[in-house]
């Protein structure tokens, strides 16, 4: 049975295209009225659910995962007010395009996509870290060298690079998985010294990471994109180690352009790029990283429409195919994951 407790008004997705893709930024639509609901759902044979900052995740017999990818967007580690339309649909199918394109080079939670923006898969025991894999000298670790350190997470960053700059081989910078509140940066040798995972376990990780990235270099090179930088979360099942929840997605990575980005370089000039940075420098550039006493500042309706627009652009780059929005009713995205869980075996 479905229960639905807050409904997400589908049949206005069409209201919203016509506005949007027409002029959002002249109309009054709220689009927070239309895309902020997101059913909560009950499942047979439920055992668990989690609301995560982006994704609700269910899991069924102790086993399985049903991860919803929503429309949230967080920065800082803070859910920020207006939801993005369109945004869960863009994760969920980007993710399940990499886990496909890299399944050869570790197990992977996923069986199935049976709706746009909803995922089953394996449940696995998480190391609590994510490994953040960088290429660039960009964002956090930008931050931390142009505050003078040159030590991050452990690793030892080259002097003279300027903000952007290619690494000479990619870095591995871990951060904690925290529950609740902000991510911390933990070096390999905190991540072993704590039991988080051990020096087999990290080897093992270490080589995925770099695999997985390398990989994902290859494919946005065939689109004419950087992957910049990205972190992977894994976990454990029945002793082997799986890759789990997203990869290579707008909120998980950064992307450059390759075209004029030695040129940019070489002038200083910002790099234009596919991910979600550019909604954090705006979050910095109204005075808000999610520290005690910010406010979020205010989210139009059409900044709220650059954002999806910014996302669907990425996911067109990167797939290589038109992003088609897809309008299914709650009770039809029910249907669909319960035939999927049947189809493999749950039920």
């Amino acid at each position: 049975m479905l229960y639905v407790y807050k409904k997400f008004i589908a049949y206005n997705l069409r209201f919203y295209l016509l506005l949007s893709f027409a002029g959002a930024e002249n109309s009054t639509f709220h689009y927070k009225n239309y895309f902020c609901g997101m059913a909560n759902y009950t499942f047979p044979q439920q055992t668990a659910f989690y609301k995560g900052k982006v994704r609700d995740v269910y899991t069924i017999n102790n086993n399985w995962l049903v991860m919803i990818a929503s429309n949230r967007i967080s920065a800082f580690d803070v859910i920020l007010p207006e939801p993005i339309p369109f945004k869960g649909q863009v994760l969920n199918q980007v993710a399940a395009f990499m886990l496909n394109a890299t399944k050869d080079i570790c197990p992977n939670w996923l069986f199935d996509t049976p709706a746009p923006n909803a995922a089953l898969g394996l449940k696995c025991e998480p190391f609590k870290i994510e490994m953040v894999v960088r290429g660039n000298l960009t964002g956090h670790a930008a931050r931390t060298y142009a505050s003078g350190k040159r030590i991050l997470c452990g690793v030892s960053l080259p002097e003279g690079m300027k903000e952007n700059d290619l690494f000479p081989s990619p870095i591995i910078t871990p951060s904690t998985k925290a529950d609740e509140g902000h991510d911390e940066d933990i070096s390999k040798e905190e991540i072993i010294a704590k039991g988080i995972a051990t020096e087999e376990e990290w080897a093992i990780l270490e080589k995925y990471a770099l695999a997985l990235f390398a990989r994902g270099k290859e494919i946005a090179a065939k689109r004419g994109l950087i992957l910049v930088d990205t972190k992977y979360e894994f976990g454990k099942l029945d002793g082997e180690i799986f890759l789990m929840d997203e990869v290579h997605t707008p909120d998980s990575s950064r992307y450059f352009y390759v075209d004029g980005f030695e040129e940019r370089q070489q002038k200083g000039e910002r790099q234009k790029q596919l991910s979600k940075e550019f909604v954090r420098e705006w979050l910095i550039a109204n005075n808000f990283m999610g520290k005690a006493g910010q406010t979020v500042p205010v989210m139009n309706a059409e900044w709220v429409n650059t954002i999806s627009q910014r996302y669907i652009e990425l996911y067109e780059h990167v797939i290589g195919e038109k992003f088609i929005p897809q309008n299914l009713s709650d009770e039809e995205t029910y249907e669909r994951i319960i035939d999927s869980l049947k189809r493999n075996g749950v039920y």
